[in-house]
C-alpha cells in the first residue's frame, strides 16, 4: 500500500533523521532484541502523578521491565503471511501480497505482543480507563493493529495509512493482545503516549511520548 509521508517540521525532520540513522545494523547490537515469547510492548504505570511507559518482558525468567529505548522488537521472517482475498482485510494491502504479522494468538516461534494496564488501580482515572495514542509511524510501509472475532471479522484499532493519531482505550487492571501487522520488511518506528483523565476532575494526565522500534523480516 502507498505510504503517506506528512510534511515535516524542522524538529520532526531532525527526529526522523536520527531514527533512520539508528537503523544501521552496526547500532542494533546495543539493544535487547525480542523475537519470541510474551511481551507487553506498552506497559502503563502511574506513580507520583505521572504516567510511565515500560516494556514488560516475560521472555526471560524472572520477567523484567525495560526502557522502550533499550528494546528492538523483531518480527521474524516466519511471521510472513498472505493478505487474504477478503475485502474486510483490504487495510493490509493487495490480496496475495506478503504482510508480516505478530499474532494475537500465541505462536511460540514468534513474539506475542500486548498492551497492559495491570499496574493501574481502579478509582484513579475517569471511567477506570486510559488511552494509548499511536501518534506517528516511520517506516517503509503501513502498520496496523487489529483483533479478529470468532467469525473472522477484523476490528482495526490502528491504521497508520488512514491518518494518525489512533487511540486504543483500555480499562485499568488488564492487558490485551492484538495482531501487529507490517506491510513490508525493514525498520519501523512507532511513537506512542498515554493519556487519562483523573477521576472526579477535568484534569488530563499525559505521558512523555516514547518511540517503539521494530525490525521486520530477515
Amino acid at each position: 500500500m502507498r505510504l503517506r509521508v506528512p510534511l515535516l517540521t524542522t524538529a520532526t525532520a531532525a527526529v526522523t533523521a536520527a531514527l533512520l540513522a539508528w537503523s544501521a545494523p552496526a547500532q542494533a547490537g546495543s539493544l535487547v532484541v525480542l523475537s519470541q515469547g510474551h511481551v507487553d510492548i506498552v506497559d502503563v504505570a502511574y506513580e507520583d502523578g505521572e504516567f510511565e511507559i515500560a516494556v514488560h518482558d516475560e521472555t526471560v525468567e524472572p520477567d523484567v521491565e525495560r526502557d522502550p529505548a533499550d528494546v528492538l522488537f523483531w518480527a521474524k521472517p516466519e511471521s510472513a503471511v498472505t493478505v487474504p482475498a477478503d475485502t474486510r482485510y483490504a487495510f493490509l494491502g493487495t490480496p496475495g501480497a506478503t504482510v508480516y504479522v505478530l499474532p494475537e494468538v500465541e505462536n511460540e516461534a514468534l513474539l506475542f505482543p500486548g498492551l497492559a494496564t495491570e499496574e493501574l488501580e481502579p478509582g484513579v482515572f475517569a471511567g477506570d480507563t486510559i488511552s494509548i495514542r499511536f501518534k506517528k509511524v516511520i517506516g517503509p510501509d503501513g502498520v496496523s493493529l487489529f483483533t479478529t472475532d470468532p467469525t473472522g471479522n477484523p476490528n482495526v484499532l490502528v491504521d497508520s495509512e488512514d491518518g494518525l493519531p489512533d487511540t486504543v482505550t483500555l480499562p485499568v487492571g488488564t492487558h490485551m493482545h492484538q495482531n501487529w501487522a507490517f506491510e513490508k520488511p525493514g525498520y519501523y518506528f512507532v511513537k506512542v503516549d498515554v493519556t487519562g483523565v483523573l477521576a472526579g476532575s477535568t484534569t488530563t494526565i499525559t505521558s512523555d511520548a516514547v518511540w517503539l522500534k521494530f525490525k521486520v523480516g530477515s
